[in-house]
This record gives C-alpha cells, sequence and structure tokens, in this order.
C-alpha cells in the first residue's frame, strides 16, 4: 500500500469510529464508555464534537481507536474456544 492510500484508509476508519463513538453515546452512554473504553471526559468531548470538529478530528494520521490487546480480559475473550463463553465473561464483568 502506497503512503497516501494508508493515510486515506486511516482517516476512513477515524470517522467511522468517530461516527459509531458518537451514536453508542447517544443511544447508552455507560455501554459506550465500556464497549469504547473511554470515559467521561473523553465521552463528554465526544458528544460535544461538531461535524466540522468530527470530520477535522478524523483527518488526523494517527489511528484515534486501538486494540486492547493489553486488558485481561480482552486476551481471555480472544484466547477462548467459543464465543458463548467469552460473552458470558465479559457481561459478568
Amino acid at each position: 500500500m502506497e503512503s497516501d492510500q494508508i493515510l486515506d484508509e486511516i482517516k476512513d476508519i477515524n470517522l467511522s469510529y468517530l461516527l459509531l463513538a458518537k451514536q453508542m453515546l447517544r443511544e447508552d452512554k455507560v455501554s459506550a464508555m465500556y464497549r469504547l473504553g473511554i470515559n467521561q471526559d473523553i465521552a463528554a468531548i465526544l458528544e460535544k464534537l461538531t461535524s466540522a470538529q468530527l470530520i477535522k478530528m478524523a483527518a488526523s494520521n494517527m489511528l484515534l481507536c486501538r486494540f486492547r490487546f493489553d486488558d485481561r480480559l480482552i486476551a481471555e475473550m480472544l484466547s477462548n474456544d467459543t464465543r458463548d463463553q467469552a460473552v458470558t465473561k465479559s457481561h459478568a464483568a
């Protein structure tokens, strides 16, 4: 992949992530914060972003979302044989 194409892909991912995060926060803030791995301060910032600010933020050359493999629960979920067990553990947490 060329550098310009990678940057375009990052921008697309960022925009999708930010739009999804805002939608999740509107629908169920507590659940969204847990699923996104963000605190109240970040949630409040995301909720207040205008469309123009959201697009500007998405245009960053830095990926805004991250893998959470460092979290023990996520690592356990990925290593389990069945999805049902992982889902049960995540809901119990």
